[in-house]
């Protein structure tokens, strides 16, 4: 069984929005929510200063804290180790937003139910790639299977890293 990773290269990000609007025609999202947002950071003092756009969505922790405190068990892990959330049985207590350190869960107000990144795992088991992933004009996003690393993800796996190790949720959406 794979477990699927993306891999993030905030070098190449553009902040272009490719990636965002995908992901919202794909999960059928009106503009105004979104499953993907994006920081700037800056590093440096002037005059060397850098400056990188990063892509934050639903980082698929392996000790994802959203998935203990759902009382409806709609938050859990899949046997790819992805995040996923049952529409079904989510209430909408928005418990599992509260405890995202990433902030990656949105609230859907017309459903009652709250939705997060899923990678795209209808186009994945399709042979094809998420969205995200499919759109990006820089290649700026990689998908791959970290039990079977090929080509350039498993050349940039040994680069990335998470984006915050410290809060220990072991994610498995890693950046450059």
């Amino acid at each position: 069984m794979p477990r699927y990773a993306l891999l993030v290269n905030s070098e190449k990000c553009v902040g272009c929005f490719a990636c965002l609007v995908a992901c919202q025609q794909q999960n059928q999202l009106p503009p105004e929510q979104a499953l993907i947002r994006f920081e700037d950071r800056e590093k440096g003092k002037f005059p060397n200063v850098s400056y990188r756009i990063i892509p934050l969505q639903c980082q698929h922790c392996s000790d994802a804290p959203c998935v203990p405190v759902c009382p409806t068990s709609a938050s859990h892990k899949d046997n790819t180790g992805v995040t996923l959330i049952d529409d079904e049985k989510c209430m909408g207590c928005r418990r599992c937003m509260a405890v995202c350190p990433y902030n990656a869960r949105v609230y859907r107000p017309e459903e009652g139910i709250v939705a997060a990144c899923n990678l795209c795992l209808s186009l994945v088991a399709a042979g094809q790639e998420p969205a995200c992933v499919a759109t990006c004009l820089t290649k700026a996003r990689l998908f791959g299977d970290l039990d079977n690393p090929q080509g350039d993800f498993a050349r940039l796996l040994a680069k990335a890293a998470p984006l915050r190790p410290d809060f220990g949720t072991k994610p498995t959406v890693l950046y450059i």
